[in-house]
């Protein structure tokens, strides 16, 4: 069976530009060994950025051996649910693409909470 999104449809690949997920295919897909829950599928801002890497989780700084170039303003990106629910606490959370987000982000935020950050722009 697919995943499914936290809008109860098929879910719908995050990015591949940079790779992104736990798995590294594209998708908020997660299993019980990921342990970050990377669930919540963001545009990132730089605001955001900058507030991660304040809380030691530096994502703006390529790390080749875990095939990742970094990360810069308007990338996607799945990030894990309990980041995003800090940032919103902190007043950082990125804008969230509701489409890509996987139905287990719901067991760390609402669904009111991701609605009110939705990205409203085109997607890719």
């Amino acid at each position: 069976m697919n995943a499914i999104n936290v809008l109860g449809t098929e879910l719908v690949p995050c990015s591949y530009d940079p790779i992104t997920g736990y798995f590294r295919d594209g998708c908020c897909n997660t299993e019980e060994s990921d342990a970050g829950s990377h669930l919540v599928c963001v545009r990132v801002t730089q605001e955001f950025l900058t507030f991660s890497n304040s809380c030691g989780n530096d994502l703006i700084t390529p790390q080749p051996q875990y095939r990742f170039a970094g990360l810069k303003p308007g990338d996607r990106w799945c990030l894990c649910a309990n980041r995003w629910r800090e940032a919103l606490e902190a007043g950082f959370a990125p804008p969230v693409i509701l489409e890509s987000t996987h139905l287990n982000a719901l067991e760390f935020v609402t669904m009111a909470q991701l609605a009110k950050h939705r990205f409203q722009g085109a997607m890719h």
